[in-house]
């Protein structure tokens, strides 16, 4: 089922952009700040409506598409991360099932496994770290099992294990068929791990494809305007700027 931006424009923030999203793969949105990557995964999760063109998922206009079976479809982590109600973590998390109509256990506890974070499930959501916090809400999403995984900056609040950590189960979660969106700083990681980047730059794409194109060196240069070299081996490589 894919996820298809055609001609999208979103007022002063996105500009003629059309996309088709493959499941069973890992796309990398990256762009300066401002650039409309925070806009874009929005709007593929149905919460901003189009100004003009149309997203689909599958071959259906995803904004009317039922709000229940949008949520069971898609799970959405924005970049702000905020709990509202000081309840147990188990029960947070639980409330990935919600499009469901069910509490099952497996999805919940596999969530909270994947995250490292089955040892928080009696604390309460509100005397967490900024780390754990993130990784709550995560696997709030994961619970749901959800067709396609979209994320805004999931590895911005993580220390370098848990990073790692994740970046493999997201990449398990392709494997077995998801489509993962992320909304990445990060272009080693982003380089290192996704299968697909989409740069944006003041709200167009500047560059879409495989990472070795997408983020080489010419296009950091012109995008992010620092001069930049790759090293290291593919699957390891980092970015040195100077």
């Amino acid at each position: 089922m894919r996820l298809v931006a055609h001609d999208l424009s979103i007022a002063e923030r996105l500009s003629g952009v059309s996309l088709t999203l493959e499941p069973g793969s890992i796309t990398a949105i990256c762009g300066p700040n401002g650039a409309g990557k925070s806009t874009l995964l929005e709007a593929f999760a149905g919460l901003l409506p189009p100004d003009a063109g149309s997203v689909a998922l599958g071959d259906r206009d995803l904004h009317s598409t039922p709000a229940k079976e949008r949520a069971r479809l898609l799970g959405y982590l924005p970049q702000a991360h905020e709990i509202a109600w000081d309840v147990p973590v188990r029960s947070l998390v639980e409330l990935g099932r919600l499009p469901h109509g069910d509490r099952r256990a497996e999805p919940v506890d596999t969530a909270l496994a994947a995250l490292d974070i089955a040892d928080l499930a009696d604390r309460r959501a509100q005397s967490l770290s900024g780390g754990e916090t993130a990784r709550v809400l995560l696997a709030r999403v994961l619970a749901g099992e959800p067709r396609w995984i979209l994320a805004d900056e999931p590895l911005a609040a993580l220390d370098i294990a848990h990073q790692l950590a994740l970046l493999r189960h997201l990449r398990s979660a392709a494997d077995a068929g998801a489509g993962v969106v992320l909304v990445l700083h990060d272009l080693a990681h982003a380089m290192n791990n996704a299968d697909r980047v989409v740069v944006l730059d003041e709200g167009r794409i500047a560059a879409d494809g495989a990472c070795d194109n997408a983020l080489d060196q010419q296009v950091i240069e012109r995008v992010w305007k620092v001069p930049v070299r790759w090293i290291g081996e593919p699957g390891h490589r980092a970015l040195v700027t100077g």
